[in-house]
């Protein structure tokens, strides 16, 4: 592959918005937060860390034509819609949702004496108008020590949870010192590295704690620990 673009969001240029039982940073454009430089990563619409204070929440809330991904750090979010489902999830769950033609959902802490933490990440469909659905999986962390587990794929029969998008996503928790690779999955798709914890070294290009590097134009990555790690890699398409 040739044309190689990258992009590089750390974690302290970020959005910022504080609510009192809320606390959220923005890597793209998302609410009161605007950057036209960062709308969007390919089909990667949001990616926003959240904190929610012990007790509180978001009430419910509609989406549409969008497929929700939400993967906890810390704590237990429960998780309500109009779909019927209710359900708690915790660190190592994955929770999907396509809101196709429309849904309502409300998230809150399922615990009262701590935060919870998460991330939310929303991805732009490849159809629209899909009759909405659920979906949630608990995963073995030990599955991703010193490698990536894949959390996330198009297809219904791979590992992790599946989406209306030609997306991986997959997590590694690495040892300092540790060299490994993630080869592309999809011909021309791009892909977004987001540090959960740590210090990593992408491609010669170093990352800490809550940065986020995109690049596209490469057929894999190249990844050396500079500290003990948690990764995210969002492989997606680069075109709508």
């Amino acid at each position: 592959m040739e044309n190689i673009n990258k992009v590089i969001h750390r974690a302290d240029t970020r959005g910022h918005a504080a609510e009192g039982w809320l606390e959220s940073f923005h890597t793209f454009s998302f609410a009161n937060y605007y950057d036209p430089q960062r709308v969007r990563f390919g089909t990667l619409r949001v990616l926003n860390d959240d904190i929610i204070e012990a007790g509180m929440g978001f009430g419910m809330h509609p989406h549409d034509n969008m497929e929700i991904i939400t993967i906890p750090l810390e704590g237990d979010l429960e998780h309500r819609d109009s779909m019927g489902n209710t359900s708690v999830i915790k660190y190592g769950d994955v929770q999907v949702m396509s809101a196709g033609t429309g849904v309502f959902h409300s998230e809150y802490n399922k615990n009262g004496d701590r935060p919870v933490k998460l991330l939310q990440i929303w991805v732009f469909p490849n159809k629209r108008g899909v009759t909405p659905r659920y979906g949630q999986l608990s995963l073995n962390i030990e599955d991703r020590v010193n490698k990536f587990q894949q959390i996330l794929s198009p297809d219904v029969n791979d590992e992790g949870l599946w989406i209306h998008q030609d997306a991986w996503f997959s997590i590694g928790r690495f040892d300092n010192e540790k060299e490994f690779g993630y080869k592309l999955k999809r011909e021309n798709n791009g892909i977004y590295i987001f540090i959960i914890d740590g210090e990593v070294e992408v491609n010669g290009e170093k990352l800490g704690k809550r940065d986020g590097m995109g690049i596209s134009g490469v057929d894999e990555l190249n990844f050396r620990t500079l500290a003990k790690s948690e990764v995210l890699i969002m492989e997606v398409p680069m075109t709508i």
